[in-house]
């Protein structure tokens, strides 16, 4: 069992910044993956940003060089800092521990989440 306790989010005007953090604990020897995932009221969960065990990170493009996906292994404490925020960020994010499939990656287990509202 994973467990994923997040913390951060809140309020922010356009082009500012935040960052959301999430502490991992449990079993975790099978998760090759952590993720960021956000959604919007009414819409499905959308894909932000992912870290592989060597390191591997992708972004969907739009917050590519906006935010940085880190990992302290040390503290086992997955951050994303967000920066330049727009209002189109607005959204409950959500971290999720990954598992490696034959062609794709399941997320079995996830965060609480926690409201990120960019205001213009």
């Amino acid at each position: 069992q994973v467990r994923l306790v997040q913390s951060g989010g809140g309020s922010v005007q356009a082009g500012g910044s935040l960052t959301l953090s999430c502490a991992i604990s449990g079993s975790t020897g099978t998760r090759s993956f952590m993720g960021w995932f956000r959604q919007v009221p009414g819409t499905p969960r959308d894909f932000v940003s992912s870290i592989r065990n060597d390191g591997d990170i992708r972004y969907t493009d739009s917050v590519t060089g906006r935010f940085t996906i880190s990992k302290d292994n040390a503290k086992n404490i997955l951050y994303l800092p967000m920066n330049d925020l727009r209002p189109e960020d607005t959204a409950t994010y959500y971290c999720a521990a990954g598992i490696q499939k034959i062609n794709r990656v399941d997320w079995p287990e996830w965060g609480q989440g926690a409201q990120v509202t960019v205001s213009s």
